[in-house]
């Protein structure tokens, strides 16, 4: 199935809108599995106790006083985790305290006495004493070991399909992972028995991986992943449906990885964010397969043209250009002012590639790996909206003889092609592409309020007291989208219908609304003054 612009309004605000349920920013982002770690025999309890008491009076000024006291603890997490994963066969969670106290008080005055304290306590905890009995931690790694090497032979019997695997294994291989990890870490198990991980964690900042096979499903915030999920799928099977890893002879389990660290280094901002990326590389990916570019371009070309596109924006920090060199940031003074930010994403990006695990370009020899290198860093460096009107006017002087032999020309349609994409939310419907203006006027006001903070410029764009969502659109939509799309238009009128005609629906309807707002303030500003006189 190839997923371009679907019908179905349903799955598409799911995976396109910003605002699936919650905003995708609001996730929290909390490691789960190292939360796990830390309260993985914090147990939760509940306890009953037993007390008898005995006071006897020696004389008026001695008294001796036994007490003896039962108590009954339950604790509630092994139950919870028996009931999240059977095939623990936990012994009864159950602990029994015995305690003794003996004391001796003798009264010097009616104000001061002298008290001596002898106490004695037992206890009995089942649970504890046979927890690593209780755990199998061989059996458990065995079993882990077991299943994700099963997971590895179906994706190498299946080829280049996607293996799903269901949320209730997740969860379960997640709580017997954590605890494997929690019981290493303990004093249960002698030095020499520790518990290690089958490979090393690597080492890139962000990255939150146990092994390259299919354990990211417990990595990050639960919540996160399970609603990133889709999109991380959805991205593979573009790889898979534009033959860019079979031809190309791609590990699948790399491209697991390699999508999975790119997922964790998309920030938690209102806008920049890895929805925001998954929504640039399949608006990439519909305009490959709507303009039939692969009959036309390369297969590098491609290649370029998807990875570029799902690694443009990395760990953006939701301040512009500008900001960085207003505010003379380390990412300003580190690239001189020139493209800071898209300089950045080029270095994340190819700081990724070199780890083994997630080295998509693996097969390619040293010279392939130039031309793909530049042609990504090329690709990410013209997002910079900076250099908008030096970009489509090298291209409008193109366009008319353009010549799909020539580098430059070719070069330079790819640029358009991500700029383009990287622009194009008032493409999608309107109930999804309205959030997603939300979503960047929030980023907008965040930069300027910081700016008016640190007494720097403020666009009047982005000030929350100067604009207004009709105004921000029209603009936007009239003298930067559609001569954008109408000059790629030329060489591919299919475009015109799908992707141009919603633009100016989008245009006239923010018209609509901005005549609406301004009958409106003129109602509210000839009130105001009828009430002054």
């Amino acid at each position: 199935m190839r997923v371009l612009l679907s019908d179905n309004q349903y799955f598409l605000s799911l995976l396109f809108s910003p605002l699936p349920s919650l905003p995708c920013y609001l996730y929290p982002s909390t490691n789960f599995l190292s939360l796990f770690h830390r309260s993985a025999f914090s147990f939760f309890s509940l306890s009953l106790s037993l007390s008898i008491s005995l006071i006897v009076s020696l004389c008026p000024s001695l008294s001796l006083s036994l007490s003896l006291s039962i108590s009954l603890i339950v604790s509630l997490c092994p139950s919870l985790i028996v009931s999240l994963c059977p095939s623990l066969s936990l012994c009864p969670p159950l602990s029994f305290s015995l305690s003794v106290h003996l004391s001796l008080s003798v009264h010097l005055s009616p104000f001061i006495s002298l008290s001596l304290s002898i106490s004695l306590s037992c206890s009995l905890c089942p649970s504890l004493f046979c927890l690593c009995r209780a755990f199998k931690i061989n059996e458990l790694k065995t079993e882990v070991t077991n299943r994700l090497a099963m997971l590895e032979k179906r994706v190498e019997r299946e080829s280049h399909s996607t293996v799903s695997v269901c949320a209730s294994d997740k969860v379960t291989y997640c709580l017997i992972y954590c605890l494997l990890l929690a019981l290493n870490s303990s004093n249960f198990l002698d030095d020499k028995k520790k518990l290690t991980p089958q490979r090393d964690v690597p080492s890139y900042p962000k990255v939150r991986q146990w092994s390259a096979n299919y354990s990211y499903f417990i990595v990050s915030s639960v919540c996160f992943v399970i609603v990133s999920e889709p999109m991380l799928s959805c991205l593979e099977h573009m790889y898979n449906d534009l033959d860019l890893v079979k031809g190309f002879n791609m590990n699948p389990i790399t491209l697991k990885s390699w999508l999975l660290c790119i997922h964790d280094n998309y920030q938690v901002n209102p806008f920049h964010n890895f929805r925001h990326c998954f929504c640039v590389t399949q608006m990439m990916y519909s305009m490959i397969c709507l303009c039939s570019l692969q009959e036309i371009f390369t297969q590098v070309d491609i290649l370029i043209l998807m990875t570029a596109a799902v690694c443009h924006d990395l760990q953006h920090p939701g301040y512009n250009n500008t900001y960085q060199i207003n505010a003379r940031t380390e990412l300003a003074v580190r690239y001189n002012d020139i493209s800071p930010l898209e300089n950045h994403h080029c270095a994340v990006a190819f700081q990724i590639f070199s780890q083994p695990d997630c080295n998509i370009f693996s097969t390619f020899d040293a010279e392939a790996f130039k031309q793909i290198r530049q042609g990504i860093i090329t690709l990410i460096l013209a997002t910079d909206m900076a250099r908008h009107g030096e970009i489509l006017d090298s291209f409008k002087h193109k366009v008319d003889r353009f010549d799909f032999s020539d580098e430059e020309h070719v070069t330079c349609l790819k640029m358009v092609l991500i700029k383009c994409c990287d622009i194009s939310n008032e493409v999608r419907p309107m109930e999804v592409a309205e959030p997603w203006v939300d979503c960047l006027l929030e980023e907008y006001f965040m930069q300027s309020d910081r700016e008016k903070a640190e007494s720097l410029p403020v666009a009047p764009f982005m000030d929350r007291e100067k604009v207004t969502k009709p105004t921000a659109q029209i603009g936007f939509i009239k003298f930067v989208l559609i001569p954008m799309f109408e000059t790629v238009m030329k060489l591919f009128p299919q475009i015109d219908e799908v992707m141009i005609q919603p633009l100016r629906e989008s245009r006239d309807r923010y018209e609509e609304l901005k005549q609406i707002d301004d009958a409106m303030n003129e109602v509210q500003t000839s009130r105001c003054f009828d009430w002054l006189h």
